[in-house]
């Protein structure tokens, strides 16, 4: 039996292997989309089944402690399980996912296709303030990449690949397949070409299929449009994009300053502390950030604001209207602050939710101040809907996506033209302010962010250790003009680096500078090396990005330039290598 089983998977590789890279391809992208929404059905159910039985155990339905000990809790059994059990980060998964592209050559470890599903789920069903929506992006991103380099596929097919299982991570979470397939063209920057697009529409579609399988029809939020879009409210649909652009800014602002603060200090056990004490703060004054928050939201859709108060030490203040804007704004505010301080103590989980959240409070709460008008009247759920589109467009930098996923997870296009306005309203009012997303703007920092500009793609794929050149004969300070000569002849380069006893490097010697003295013998004892060389015009560090690399060439007018870690000579970088391996590059990336 096991020598038949064996006989028919050689058969079946053997024949697979003989197909085209295309045909390989979409079959792969179809398991990718099977696989990974398997994962999002598996996320959810796990998110549910730690949520149902911490219920069953401990009473969450009356203003308590619990609030202010639970989401600890949970914090720190998702920091031992990472820092013991998987011995890896897990937080920014998006970003992670953008850096496996950029300089990991798509290579994601294969921890993560589950990893991140049970760190995530133990953080938010203990009540930390974050998304799922990131942790299955990783999954499925790291389905991709594994099963890219399972079937040795080259970087374009794999980053393809990778795209797949993201497309097919966030279709199979939210039921949003559309979504799913413009997420990763805008956030994770897939070119959108005749190779790509079929691929990424068959994991989507697959994933989705899946989750409807799995777990029914029902779409995230259950919203019917009764006030349909009428054109003399368009001028308040922009109001809310520039509010919600301006909202989307401060979160960025906010979530990136508490992480520098987190990093000031090294122990882990300090930063669970410190972000346990504040998140449980928040939550038991504002129960509302217990969590994704989806249920906060769908209650203003409803149109029950008052759901904002329950089992807060506010409640019996619930009919107060000015209390109810005030809340609305704190709300916004605080959310930034319990999803940096989430993950910022060491749990795991995304941006999503959050963006969402402040989105549909904010469009909430601009309707209620725009109805203290008594000549206006606009729908309060119309508002807080759209509201949820514009900061996603804004702090993902995604308007497509936030149209399409609100869109779908709503089910339906009836407010699609306000959707529209609000999120490139939001998207243009935050690109003033920040080039970046919340995902992109670490990488972009350090020099390591792919984009859809084919030049600067192939140059952030590049760095200084694929380029260096070895063949350079180095020679010592103490060494005669005899002894340099003597190496001249051994060499077919023009350049000697000079370095001390311990190879720290100190200088150049050229053909130039020496030619005048090469054939005076009386020389050959006189002249030492150290009398002979001449400092670089630039040097380059081992770690130094490409970009870099390319502007120290610019600015020297050198053709070689000398490569060093700290003060150590390692090689040299010339001009006519990096064109070499670029053009290389710019083919495998470019092709179709």
């Amino acid at each position: 039996m096991r020598s038949k089983v064996k006989s028919t998977l050689t058969r079946f590789w053997i024949i697979f292997r003989r197909l085209d890279e295309r045909r390989i391809t979409l079959i792969l992208s179809f398991a990718i989309g099977l696989f990974s929404g398997v994962a999002g059905v598996a996320l959810k159910n796990t998110l549910h089944w730690v949520r149902s039985s911490i219920g069953g155990i401990v009473p969450m339905n009356s203003t308590s402690l619990i609030y202010f000990g639970l989401p600890a809790l949970g914090i720190l059994i998702t920091l031992l399980f990472t820092r013991y059990l998987i011995k890896d980060d897990l937080s920014h998964g998006v970003s992670k996912v953008l850096y496996s592209i950029s300089r990991l050559g798509g290579n994601i470890k294969p921890h993560n296709m589950f990893s991140s599903i049970l760190g995530s789920a133990l953080t938010i069903g203990f009540g930390g303030s974050v998304g799922a929506e990131a942790p299955i992006v990783y999954t499925g991103s790291a389905i991709g990449s594994n099963v890219g380099r399972f079937f040795r596929m080259d970087y374009k097919t794999r980053v393809l690949l990778i795209g797949c299982g993201a497309a097919g991570a966030i279709a199979s979470i939210f039921k949003a397949p559309l979504a799913g397939i413009v997420f990763t063209l805008e956030v994770l920057m897939l070119d959108l070409t005749t190779s790509s697009i079929v691929p990424l529409l068959i994991s989507a579609v697959t994933a989705s299929s899946v989750s409807y399988l799995l777990m029914g029809s029902n779409v995230v939020f259950s919203y019917e449009v009764i006030r349909p879009f009428a054109l003399h409210n368009i001028p308040w649909f922009i109001m809310l994009g520039l509010f919600c652009g301006f909202v989307s800014l401060y979160f960025i602002r906010t979530v990136m300053g508490i992480e520098k603060i987190f990093k000031l200090t090294t122990s882990p056990y300090k930063k669970w502390l410190l972000g346990s004490i504040v998140l449980g703060v928040l939550i038991f004054i504002f129960p509302p950030l217990f969590g994704e928050g989806y249920d906060v939201l769908q209650a203003l859709l409803d149109g029950r604001s008052s759901y904002i108060f329950y089992n807060s030490p506010l409640y019996d203040f619930q009919n107060n209207y000015w209390l109810l804007i005030a809340s609305l704004l704190l709300l916004i505010f605080l959310k930034a602050v319990a999803t940096a301080v989430t993950t910022g103590a060491g749990g795991v989980g995304g941006i999503f939710a959050p963006s969402l959240f402040i989105g549909g409070a904010a469009g909430y709460l601009l309707a209620k101040l725009i109805n203290l008008a008594n000549f206006i009247n606009v729908s309060e759920s119309n508002f807080a809907l759209v509201g949820m589109a514009g900061t996603m467009a804004g702090i993902m930098h995604a308007p497509l996506m936030a149209i399409f996923l609100i869109a779908e997870i709503t089910g339906g296009y009836t407010l699609f033209i306000p959707l529209m306005i609000t999120s490139t309203i939001a998207f243009l009012t935050i690109m003033y302010f920040e080039p970046y997303s919340v995902y992109t703007k670490r990488l972009a920092q350090r020099g390591e962010l792919i984009t859809h500009h084919k030049d600067k793609a192939v140059l952030t794929l590049l760095n200084v250790e694929k380029v260096i050149e070895t063949d350079f004969i180095p020679v010592f300070t103490t060494e005669t003009l005899g002894s340099l000569v003597k190496k001249v002849s051994q060499s077919r380069r023009n350049i000697f680096p000079v370095v001390t006893e311990d190879y720290k490097f100190v200088g150049v010697v050229s053909l130039d500078n020496i030619r005048p003295v090469m054939f005076d013998a009386s020389q050959y004892d006189k002249l030492k090396v150290q009398d002979l060389m001449n400092l670089p015009p630039e040097t380059i560090n081992i770690n130094d990005h490409m970009e870099n690399v390319m502007k120290k060439f610019e600015y020297s007018n050198a053709w070689n330039l000398p490569v060093v870690d700290g003060d150590q000579y390692i090689g040299f970088v010339s001009k006519s290598k990096i064109f070499s391996v670029y053009r290389k590059l710019l083919v495998e990336f470019s092709k179709e």
